[in-house]
């Protein structure tokens, strides 16, 4: 499974402790930035991470900002992403199973790093449900 990850300032601490994670995974990771904590803007980098996902260039992408949410905004502007932002494992999870979320996005200020990477490893691992959650999701989604 390839990975497409991003973040900006605000995310730069915990994008680097995801890839440490991942690096040891047989996942192949593909970091878009930031690299450095000077102030960005988080929607060049959401784009980014999203046109890996919506081309299938990567299966999934993580993105990374101060609370998530402009992230989320700017990932979901994609009609081809389905990107969830999640504060915990149980929605984590639910992104996957029932909506079949392509994009995870996090919050740094929000979620430490532990639950991050648990989070992240449950996200991975879960498969998407069944047709009676994909009616719903072509609703609003190409896929």
């Amino acid at each position: 499974m390839k990975i497409a990850i991003g973040c900006d300032h605000g995310g730069l601490t915990l994008k680097n402790d995801i890839l440490d994670f991942l690096a040891a995974s047989d996942l192949q990771v593909m970091d878009q930035g930031t690299f450095s904590s000077d102030s960005v803007d988080y929607p060049i980098f959401a784009k980014k991470v999203c046109d890996l996902v919506a081309s299938g260039a990567c299966d999934r992408g993580i993105l990374i900002c101060g609370t998530g949410i402009g992230m989320s905004m700017a990932a979901n502007r994609n009609e081809l992403i389905r990107a969830a932002l999640c504060h915990e494992i149980f929605t984590a999870r639910m992104s996957r199973e029932h909506n079949d979320a392509n994009v995870l996005c996090l919050g740094a200020r929000v979620i430490g790093s532990g639950l991050a990477l648990e989070m992240i490893r449950v996200w991975l691992e879960t498969k998407f449900g069944d047709d009676r959650h994909l009616r719903r999701i072509k609703m609003f989604s190409k896929i």
